[in-house]
């Protein structure tokens, strides 16, 4: 099968004239969805260069919304194109028949009839609907269904359109899926006051601290479960899951038209995904670190130990690197501690934790209490440091655990408009919840719910357990040998977060080329065996006998990457 050509269009005349008036243009976020997945895609800077590079798959991430524009695109498709938009070209309504109806800012899909339908509806914080004014003379498909405000709200359109246009298609969601998984992730907009708390009093976020769960998108009412004790948690990774759409879709009208378009799987081969486990050292007590290390030991894991000042004694950082655990930053900015939200201060505290531990190199931060401000700036001021993972992106209360930011894969984080969207070098990897069975927190009745929906988006289970709470508290001990039993009882391998890091960044730098007679072309040297790539078919089973497997509701066949795998792989 031909390997389709994917062309991203991200238009920089509309872009820069956004910057220029503060706006953002989170549609560049689709670039790093791709990218994510392992998926190969070409940038394509102008309209004009759809003409002179002919992908076979148009992606219109952000366009100018003018008569030409519509022309270049219009006689793609005519030619025989696939055309993908989230929540754009409003440029090619009324030729469809349509009529662009006002935006909708938050709201729920529900996805049946699509391309990969969901159990529940999906929560979205962007939508651009479409109204039909006029019979048309194209074949137009219509699916899935958007709610305003809560799941069974107000219809207020399709999900998705599918117009045909000569020889090829216009697929258009009306939800803008970049965008929506960037709120989601990284909250609806900077940090600047306390968020609203649960009506239940099970998420007081109104603490007079700012944090990261300040700035969440998700609904205390409609996005969150309750386990059979009670336990209250928020149970959709949303983000997760519209990234799956949007890759469906992608590959299913890849293989509609007799092509593929080969990926990079998110784990290696043989792992389902991953768990990992961090400690804050907070109290900074030498016996508690002891008991952890014995814990650990007795588990037969690793774990990722942020360190806040004052810290340990010297040797419990020396036994800490001996059984090969990872030891990380954890900036205080607490005020009542007489911490800061701070540049300057962040550089101290961090030159006192590599000066403490005798390391050159820290990967990887996880601020105290979660304490977050702004947008960006704790991303900046870890790139200055060298540090390549963060972990804040967590729950501060009992209430808001689970999936607050929508998500549980490892992403890059984008800039805010003033840093022209760019996206920081420093890989975010959110955390789950803290002690559980911890006599003021959530309880271990939520483990097998994260485990499982955390499999299933195929992402990283990230569990905190501070130090001291494991000490003193025999419940929480029993929790954390509870999450290594149910995750390794699962399939699951524990990782560091700098493990997690490598991988991940080592993933990227390969690159499906293209295919030929002597199979897959790969660009970059594979730096880790077991590396997988997922190839599409159409067909039941593959000519050599290889399993199919489902990934994103399409068949594939497997191939693994030996380390030494270079240039060309069979």
């Amino acid at each position: 099968m031909k390997m389709a050509r994917v062309g991203v269009l991200l238009d920089q005349t509309a872009v820069k004239r956004r910057h220029r008036y503060g706006m953002n243009v989170f549609e560049a976020y689709v670039e790093e969805v791709l990218s994510h997945a392992g998926i190969p895609f070409q940038k394509l800077h102008a309209a004009s260069s759809i003409q002179t590079e002919a992908p076979d798959v148009l992606i219109a991430a952000f366009t100018e919304e003018d008569q030409y524009t519509a022309d270049i695109i219009w006689e793609y498709a005519e030619k025989g194109g696939i055309v993908i938009s989230y929540g754009g070209l409003n440029c090619l309504a009324v030729r469809l028949g349509f009529y662009p109806q006002p935006d909708i800012a938050i709201g729920y899909a529900d996805m049946e009839g699509t391309v990969l339908s969901a159990e529940q509806p999906l929560r979205f914080l962007q939508a651009k609907p479409w109204k039909q004014i006029a019979e048309s003379d194209h074949q137009i498909s219509v699916s899935g269904m958007l709610r305003k405000e809560h799941p069974t709200g107000e219809e207020a359109g399709a999900v998705l359109l599918q117009c045909a246009a000569g020889e090829g298609w216009i697929d258009r969601f009306a939800v803008n899926i970049p965008h929506t998984i960037v709120m989601f992730q990284q909250g609806t907009g900077p940090v600047f006051h306390d968020g609203i708390p649960a009506l239940d009093g099970s998420g007081s976020i109104d603490d007079n601290i700012l944090k990261a769960d300040d700035r969440c998108a998700m609904d205390w009412q409609w996005d969150r479960l309750s386990t059979e004790t009670g336990a209250a948690f928020f149970a959709y990774p949303y983000a997760d899951l519209w990234r799956e759409q949007l890759i469906s879709h992608l590959l299913k009208r890849v293989l509609e038209q007799g092509m593929t378009l080969p990926f990079i799987g998110i784990w290696p081969d043989g792992i389902p995904g991953v768990a990992t486990i961090s400690h804050d050292s907070d109290l900074n007590i030498d016996e508690s670190a002891e008991t952890t290390l014995s814990v650990l030991r007795e588990c037969g894991i690793r774990s990722t130990w942020c360190m806040i000042e004052p810290g340990y004694s010297s040797y419990i950082y020396d036994q800490v690197k001996k059984e090969q655990h990872e030891l990380a930053f954890h900036y205080n900015a607490l005020d009542a501690q007489d911490g800061k939200w701070d540049d300057a201060e962040f550089d101290r505290q961090f030159a006192w934790m590599k000066q403490a531990t005798g390391l050159s190199k820290v990967t990887s931060n996880k601020n105290h209490y979660t304490r977050f401000e702004g947008w960006g700036e704790l991303f900046e001021w870890c790139e200055k440091n060298g540090i390549e993972a963060e972990q804040t992106r967590g729950p501060s209360k009992k209430g808001n655990i689970g999936f607050l930011f929508g998500t549980c894969h490892p992403y890059f984080p984008i800039a805010w408009s003033d840093q022209n969207n760019r996206l920081y070098n420093v890989l975010e990897i959110s955390f789950l919840t803290q002690d559980l069975d911890h006599h003021s927190l959530s309880d271990s009745s939520v483990i097998s719910s994260f485990l499982e929906s955390v499999l299933r988006v195929e992402g990283a289970a990230h569990f905190l357990f501070h130090q001291v709470h494991i000490h003193e508290q025999p419940l929480v001990r029993k929790a954390i040998r509870k999450v290594v039993e149910e995750a390794k009882r699962r399939g699951m391998t524990f990782w560091t977060s700098k493990q997690i890091n490598d991988w991940e960044r080592a993933r990227r730098k390969v690159r499906i080329d293209g295919m030929d007679s002597n199979g897959l072309v790969i660009r970059g040297e594979v730096e880790f065996g077991g590396m997988e790539v997922w190839i599409p078919t159409a067909a039941a089973s593959s000519a050599d006998g290889a399993e199919v497997e489902i990934k994103y509701g399409v068949p594939c066949v497997k191939k693994v990457l030996d380390q030494t795998a270079q240039r060309e792989f069979m």
